[in-house]
């Protein structure tokens, strides 16, 4: 089921169903979440992504500049990924989260086209990350924004409280040094 923010109580009503798809692979069944949002879908199925047209928009992020499709192929065979597909089926969005699948998950990865924006796409992918079922009972979910707080506060996110707890080791040229070399 799709929920999405009542208010900035953070309770979630229903809004409409999600339809869950069965795929046969190797003997087993993977079921795969799926929401219809006008002439959009979006859906945890990973057989629908595009590297190709991640790393076309990831490349000139703010957050991974110059990222190798290389990285991103890796990331994403680790990561639940949550794609929105325009009515052609084309890659336009992207949510994705690392998560141990029992008590932290860290959202990161959002985002949509500039040209499909406005749809309700990114409220879509995180409302399914959020009632997902791999991602439930989770004690702590976290994410890095520049700009983007507004679509986050809705879902439960604030800022950090405790900041002399939380540290980070970051290497903010990586990806460009690499093209370099």
């Amino acid at each position: 089921m799709s929920h999405f923010a009542s208010g900035s109580d953070h309770r979630w009503r229903t809004s409409e169903q999600v339809s869950t798809i069965a795929v046969q692979t190797g003997g087993f069944v993977d079921t795969f979440l799926k929401h219809t949002l006008g002439n959009y879908t979006v859906t945890d199925d990973p057989t629908r992504l595009d590297p190709r047209a991640m790393h076309a928009y990831l490349q000139r992020a703010y957050w991974s500049e110059q990222i190798p499709v290389e990285v991103i192929e890796r990331a994403v065979r680790s990561s639940l990924c949550i794609g929105a597909y325009d009515g052609g089926g084309a890659q336009v969005g992207l949510a994705r989260f690392i998560s141990d699948y029992a008590t932290f998950c860290y959202v990161c990865d959002v985002y949509v086209l500039e040209e499909h924006r406005g749809h309700g796409l990114s409220k879509a992918m995180l409302a399914m990350a959020m009632s997902h079922p791999k991602l439930q009972g989770l004690r702590r979910w976290m994410l890095v924004t520049k700009d983007a707080h507004e679509l986050y506060r809705p879902f439960g996110f604030t800022a950090v409280t405790n900041i002399d707890r939380h540290m980070e080791r970051i290497d903010p040229g990586i990806y460009k040094r690499a093209t370099l070399g």
